[in-house]
């Protein structure tokens, strides 16, 4: 019966172990899928920006080297 425990808590270590890993891989390739089926659907038509708003472009600040300037 210690045999079986032993086996059992290794077994559940290396699950533990694995597991980031697998969620992680199973992620990645739901990301994947998606961005071939973004590639495969933005071939067929092309966007129409005749409607759309102009993107808005932020200008940085120059650095004045002190943050309680202002």
């Amino acid at each position: 019966m210690n045999t079986f425990v032993n086996y059992a808590g290794i077994a559940a270590l290396f699950a533990l172990v694995l597991l980031p890993a697998l969620v992680g891989l199973a992620r990645e390739r739901r990301i994947d899928r998606a961005l071939r089926a973004a590639e495969r659907s933005q071939g067929a038509e092309p966007p129409h920006a005749e409607g759309a708003a102009r993107p808005v472009t932020a200008t940085r600040r120059p650095s004045i080297g002190s943050w309680a300037r202002v």
